[in-house]
């Protein structure tokens, strides 16, 4: 479908979450890598060769995790902004995290997957 109709957002799952309390962002950041550096489905990108589509599995990859400050009337729109995301499935993973910091020890988890 993504050759088909090019980047879409229609086969993304979003998991959007409110955590309360202090967030170590080196930690949950090595955590992240950690679940990414488990599960060969995270490192994988989906490459053209002979005009089919073809798995290749990375050993490492970038984990983009960001932090954001963000304002509370701000949160709908970011979080609009995050799920929407158009993956490039060939050239990068199919996982997104972006943690929305939007107070003393109050934020808010995006984690976006495409389906593939």
């Amino acid at each position: 479908m993504y050759r088909l109709e090019g980047p879409s957002a229609t086969y993304n799952i979003p998991v959007v979450t409110r955590i309360a309390g202090t967030l170590e962002r080196e930690a949950f950041a090595a955590a992240v890598r950690d679940v990414v550096a488990r599960h060969e489905v995270l490192r994988t990108v989906y490459v053209e060769s002979g005009g089919e589509p073809v798995q290749r599995i990375l050993e490492q990859a970038d984990v983009p995790v960001e932090f954001v400050s963000c304002p509370p009337g701000e949160v709908d729109a970011r979080v609009a902004e995050t799920t929407g995301y158009c993956f490039d499935l060939g050239a990068e993973i199919p996982l997104r995290v972006r943690v929305l910091e939007t107070g003393p020890g109050e934020t808010v988890l995006v984690l976006v997957v495409h389906h593939i």
